[in-house]
């Protein structure tokens, strides 16, 4: 039997805590193990829970999320935290994304979508919702640049761009109907991409991207 995923929610929203909680637990291989009231609690009760994942709220009395992700990173490194809040403005996303969050859900989305990203970044993959990436879409990828000495550099502005995206978690569909391409241009743009850079899987990718400073 396949392992449920541990996950800690960490909210000051007593109601929000419960409905989540309800939600979550109804999954058959989601078990949620602990829940945090205010950003003081969170990293004590990880280390006591030792969970997979964390929703974390970025507006919580005593100690904000985006204070408490760098110390979530350095206690508990295996641990992904995604990002539940109702902030959806490009600032606090790249904050998250910077202080390393492995994903970022709105909470007017916490439901099938919510479900989704857990999988998704327990996977290793990066989640972000749709709506926010259209606010990254419009500067990212114009200002890329490769880094220096870097592989990405042998990569066509094309292959860039879908790695990017495929980099945020997008299907082939959605980056077809970003980039207004056929689904199969993206996929032979994306095996082109992730041969010139010696990658074999999403999660391989995510990691370059963030080392590189590509999701910046």
């Amino acid at each position: 039997m396949t392992q449920s995923i541990r996950v800690l929610l960490a909210d000051d929203h007593a109601v929000l805590r419960s409905g989540l909680s309800l939600l979550l637990d109804g999954q058959p291989d989601i078990d949620v193990v602990g829940e945090a009231a205010n950003g003081s609690e969170v990293l004590p009760l990880a280390l006591e829970k030792q969970p997979d994942i964390i929703l974390l709220d970025l507006t919580m009395p005593q100690l904000g999320g985006l204070d408490v992700l760098p110390l979530l990173r350095q206690n508990l490194p295996d641990c992904r935290v995604l990002v539940l809040t109702m902030h959806d403005d490009e600032s606090y996303l790249r904050q998250a994304l910077k202080a390393g969050a492995a994903g970022y859900v709105l909470k007017k989305a916490a439901d099938v979508e919510l479900i989704s990203a857990i999988h998704a970044v327990m996977r290793g993959d990066l989640y972000v919702h749709p709506s926010m990436t259209k606010l990254l879409l419009e500067e990212m990828i114009p200002a890329a640049r490769p880094p220096e000495g870097s592989l990405w550099g042998t990569l066509s502005q094309r292959e860039q761009d879908v790695l990017q995206l495929v980099a945020l978690g997008h299907t082939g569909r959605e980056i077809a109907d970003a980039l207004n391409l056929s689904v199969k241009t993206i996929e032979t743009y994306r095996a082109r991409g992730m041969e010139k850079l010696g990658l074999h899987s999403r999660a391989g990718l995510v990691r370059f991207a963030l080392a590189h400073g590509l999701l910046e």
